[in-house]
Parts: C-alpha cells; sequence; structure tokens
C-alpha cells in the first residue's frame, strides 16, 4: 500500500511518498541509482544523459521529460550506506530518493519531496509502482559492471 504523509525535514517538513515491496534493499537501491533505469521506472522522465550510469555526488547530466524538453541534473547527495540521494533539477532543489530496509527481504522506497510540490506525488505513487513491478518480475536485479 502507498503512503503519502508529512515528515520533519531539515527545512522545516516535506512529504514523503512511500511503499513497502517484498524485495530485498539492495535490489530495489540499485533501481534508484541506475539512470538507465530511471525512464523505466520514472512517469515523469523519457530519457537521460548522464556523466555517471550510476550516480553518485556530483554526477551531472540531462533528463528529458513526457514533452521532450531536456532538464540539467545535479546529484547533490548520494549515500550507499544510508540508500539516500538528492538531487537538483534545473538547479532547483528535486525530490529525494532512498530505500528503507525492513529485512533482508523486504523494503520501504521512499519519495521525499516540498510540500509545495504535493501534486507531484501522484507522479511518484505511479513510480513506486512501477519500481514494484520491476523488482516483483526481476526476481533480483544485477548492479551495472
Amino acid at each position: 500500500m502507498t503512503r503519502i504523509q508529512t515528515a520533519p525535514a531539515s527545512h522545516g517538513s516535506q512529504l514523503e511518498v512511500s511503499h513497502v515491496v517484498d524485495a530485498p534493499p539492495d535490489d530495489a537501491w540499485e533501481l534508484l541509482v541506475d539512470t538507465h533505469e530511471w525512464p523505466v521506472w520514472g512517469p515523469s522522465i523519457t530519457g537521460v544523459a548522464s556523466t555517471d550510469r550510476r550516480i553518485r555526488p556530483g554526477t551531472t547530466g540531462r533528463v528529458r521529460t513526457v514533452g521532450g524538453l531536456w532538464l540539467p541534473f545535479e546529484i547533490s547527495s548520494c549515500s550507499d550506506d544510508r540508500r539516500r540521494w538528492t538531487w537538483r533539477v534545473a538547479r532547483i532543489p528535486a525530490t529525494g530518493h532512498r530505500v528503507d530496509a525492513l529485512s533482508d527481504t523486504r523494503c520501504r522506497i521512499v519519495f521525499e519531496l516540498p510540500t509545495v510540490a504535493a501534486g507531484y506525488a501522484l507522479v511518484c505513487t505511479r513510480a513506486l509502482e512501477r519500481l514494484e513491478n520491476l523488482l516483483e518480475s526481476a526476481g533480483s536485479i544485477e548492479s551495472p559492471a
């Protein structure tokens, strides 16, 4: 079940759109950090050109939106240990992404967004559905070489 709630943030509060999936946390994390997968699970992204396939702090590139517009991005933070990354799109702070381990075979995927972007929660909900479907159909995700 997808959940939308407010949560504390360093700048006040934020919305968290989350979904619990029956998949290893590392598999979910690999889908989130692999730029080749973004157009597969991200409803608002149809293409990616990036300096790194697997993101890290400072990775830059462009994402193509559904309307065909290319927007620049930069990864602001990315922690494999915490399984969390944030980015700026067109120099504007955008969504945070994280995976919370619930067990070795179960996790919660979370999108963090500013409360002023509440309308984007619907896009995040669709992305979570796609991520769950990808994880269920794959069984496990191989880390890119």
